[in-house]
């Protein structure tokens, strides 16, 4: 991994490699159609709206990988950084003809990337003053789950599971299936390593009382109003203070102060991922005629 936010080339290759085999197709018979020969070009990457700028290291990745030594990236912001309606993100020079046919995939990068990393940013702004980390979930779009959870960190934010391997979380159906969530939890802690942690799903006060009794490592109080969630960190910490506390489910910016305020520890919101607004960012291509 490189850089401020772990920027990890090989983990991103697998992503951009398949976007490029997706939209080149057999070529760009547009761009070779009208340009027959190497024309020297600039090709501005410019902000059309205000956000959090996400995914600035793909570029250079994105023209290696279609086998182009011939364009130059020139940053003009950096990773991470709020940008401004009509801010120039990027300068790329080179062949017009590796500008055009590399035009929507860079773009589709930077703007869900940045999109991400701007809604990531919202949230914790909003939640910062309380104390409180806003992290992702697994809602994110197949094959691009490392850059999904890369923009969120982008934006501040933290990252929960990437894969189910990561830690032991028992919700709904695992509970149904085994009968109880103490059950559950005992099958749990016979099959898995003492250096994972675990983690139940509750909706009620009742499933509070029973997970503490388990002994978990941290308990998520899944689409609880706000005043049960309060009940509920009471009944925690007075247990025991050192339990992980997250909240999740409909977590909304709007409702992000008053979840903060009960006293968890961590908010997941899915939307961060599984429907995020992408960032208008936009590419000008000029000629150079000299």
């Amino acid at each position: 991994m490189s850089g401020e936010f772990g920027f990890d080339y090989r983990s991103a290759q697998r992503a951009v490699l398949f976007a490029l085999e997706e939209d080149m197709g057999f070529g760009d018979i547009t761009t070779d159609a009208v340009f027959r020969t190497s024309q020297n070009a600039t090709a501005k990457i410019v902000a059309k709206e205000t956000g959090i700028i996400a995914g600035l290291p793909l570029m250079e990745l994105i023209f290696s990988l279609m086998g182009s030594n011939n364009v130059a990236v020139k940053l003009c912001a950096k990773e991470g950084e709020q940008v401004h309606v009509g801010q120039q993100i990027a300068l790329l020079t080179g062949d017009i003809r590796t500008l055009l046919s590399a035009e929507r995939t860079l773009l589709n990068f930077l703007q869900r990337l940045s999109g991400i990393a701007t809604a990531t940013h919202e949230y914790v702004q909003a939640a910062s003053p309380f104390g409180v980390g806003i992290c992702d979930t697994r809602k994110t779009v197949p094959g691009l789950r490392y850059l999904d959870k890369y923009a969120v960190r982008v934006g501040g934010g933290m990252n929960h599971r990437f894969n189910l391997s990561d830690a032991v979380l028992i919700k709904d159906n695992h509970v149904a299936g085994a009968g109880s969530i103490t059950e559950a939890v005992k099958r749990a802690k016979r099959a898995v390593s003492f250096t994972k942690k675990i983690e139940v799903e509750v909706t009620n006060l009742e499933e509070v009382k029973e997970a503490m009794d388990c002994g978990v490592d941290l308990i998520l109080l899944d689409n609880m109003s706000v005043c049960m969630m309060s009940e509920a960190v009471k009944l925690i910490r007075k247990q025991n203070s050192n339990v992980l506390i997250e909240a999740s489910g409909n977590v909304t910016l709007e409702k992000i102060s008053e979840i903060a305020k009960t006293g968890v520890d961590v908010i997941s919101v899915g939307s961060l991922t599984h429907s995020v607004k992408a960032l208008d960012i936009s590419m000008y291509v000029e000629i150079d005629n000299t």
